[in-house]
């Protein structure tokens, strides 16, 4: 399974902020929406991920305030991406080792969509329960021939 199948799912909305926004507006985004990260960009390109890692260090490093905090001065600005063409184990492996729950997913420059680690284990989750619904029927339809052959030679 390729990150394009996650992508075909789960649909294109983007969002994203610029990085001299206020910290303050992209919460308040990332809250209306229900997501946990915001893509930031400029002149068209990624230069960096805010996630709500990023947001509740910021807040515990100003005493609890957002404060007028940028989003340009807490985003992590060398975030993991994955082209739509990468495997689902490989973005397994490079978002375990870099504990990421975001991965922006990039077409040369272009942002084609961001991936969350729960895309990628409801994904591994479906396939498996797929592939489980396929050997039950397999076995259920085993011809009958076949079983008492079996049987016989055990036996």
């Amino acid at each position: 399974m390729k990150v394009s199948d996650i992508l075909r799912v789960k649909g294109s909305t983007l969002f994203t902020v610029g990085p001299d926004s206020p910290l303050a507006g992209a919460v308040t985004t990332m809250a209306e929406h229900d997501i946990g990260s915001l893509v930031v960009m400029t002149h068209g390109d990624l230069i960096g991920m805010l996630t709500f890692r990023e947001v509740i260090r910021a807040v515990v490093k100003n005493g609890g305030q957002i404060g007028n905090t940028t989003v340009r001065s807490v985003m992590d600005d060398a975030p993991l991406t994955c082209t739509p063409e990468t495997d689902i184990n490989e973005v397994r492996r490079m978002m375990l080792g870099r504990h990421a729950r975001y991965m922006p997913v990039l077409d040369g420059r272009t942002l084609m969509g961001v991936i969350s680690f729960y895309d990628v284990a409801k994904s591994v989750v479906e396939a498996q329960d797929f592939e489980n619904r396929m050997l039950k029927a397999y076995i259920r339809d085993w011809p009958v021939e076949e079983a008492a052959e079996s049987s016989e030679k055990a036996g």
